[in-house]
């Protein structure tokens, strides 16, 4: 005889996989790597020093 299944557990189980799924294919499709932030913070920190280095007494 098999075993009986929990359609709760199931059922929360395929809820949770699906918010999973969906949270990978945003942080896919929005995110951005550690060096793609790392770069963008370093040119604006070149940015900004530059600026400073403009800048009148």
């Amino acid at each position: 005889m098999t075993q009986p299944v929990n359609l709760n557990r199931f059922r929360k189980q395929k809820a949770c996989a699906e918010k999973r799924r969906a949270g990978d294919e945003n942080a896919v499709k929005h995110g951005r790597s550690k060096a793609e932030r790392a770069l963008e913070e370093a040119r604006a920190d070149k940015a900004r020093r530059d600026l400073d280095g403009h800048e009148r007494e």
